[in-house]
């Protein structure tokens, strides 16, 4: 069976809107959601720490004045 890419989308639309209904979480005090975000925050901070980096590694920015 052979499926172009709109036929596609047009069959999994109602599988995933359903898929994403059923995934969201009932919703949380803003306290919570501010914590769980201070939370990934550090422990990405921390886990980017640990990471070894080169003196030669150049960053993706410049700075120009």
């Amino acid at each position: 069976m052979k499926l172009t890419r709109r036929q596609l989308a047009t069959a999994l639309a109602p599988a995933m809107a359903l898929a994403k209904t059923a995934t969201q979480p009932a919703a949380a005090a803003p306290d919570d959601e501010l914590r769980a975000a201070r939370n990934r925050v550090k422990t990405n901070g921390e886990t980017l720490a640990g990471q070894p980096v080169p003196m030669a590694t150049e960053p993706a920015f410049q700075f120009k004045v």
